[in-house]
């Protein structure tokens, strides 16, 4: 009996979801086909209908990273300084899922970084974040909370320190806490300010 369309969606969003916890669990570092196929409980010949070479399926991770990250609850904020605020704290550690995510995003640096289509993808990305960032600066130069100046260089400043955060807290969890954290941004927003 041929299988339907639906049969194959969802034997997608079932490897979607391995592949997931495979990245939870060990990052990209420990991302094969081999780990996919047990975590799913299916043979690595299985995969290779869906990802024939490994770049296949570390660009799928990718892909479900940024779906993922899209698609997680955001804090919700007024215009202004408030949503640059919420804007920089929905990118931290600050939740075991937030966690999470970042352990994996800072783990695919190193698979990026090795291929130019995947690095120029993740140069997209943060691309698109950071002129996400710069309205929200814009409006928050404009509302007269944040000095005038060029928004994109504030923005571009503002995820850098946040992503230089990400790591310290990845690293350091017990001197890096959500709460500390989130000082730290606080404290990082008040010097624009002033």
């Amino acid at each position: 009996m041929p299988r339907t369309k639906g049969d194959h969606e969802a034997r997608r969003r079932d490897v979607s979801e391995a592949v997931w916890r495979v990245l939870a669990a060990h990052g990209f570092g420990g991302l094969t086909l081999r780990a996919v196929a047990t975590e799913l409980g299916a043979t690595t010949g299985l995969l290779t209908h869906y990802f024939p070479a490994k770049r296949d399926l570390v660009a799928h991770a990718l892909d479900l990273l940024e779906q993922r990250s899209a698609a997680r609850p955001r804090r919700t904020a007024d215009e202004g300084l408030p949503a640059v605020r919420a804007a920089l704290l929905d990118i931290l550690p600050l939740t075991p899922e937030a966690i999470d995510a970042n352990r994996i995003w800072v783990s695919s640096w190193d698979v990026a970084l090795a291929d130019p289509g995947l690095s120029a993808d993740h140069a997209r990305r943060y691309a698109e974040s950071r002129t996400r960032l710069t309205g929200l600066v814009a409006t928050a130069q404009d509302r007269g909370e944040l000095p005038p100046g060029d928004p994109a260089r504030v923005a571009a400043a503002a995820q850098s320190f946040v992503l230089g955060l990400v790591v310290q807290a990845l690293f350091a969890p017990g001197e890096f806490t959500p709460g500390r954290q989130v000082e730290l941004v606080d404290g990082y927003l008040a010097s624009l300010s002033s």
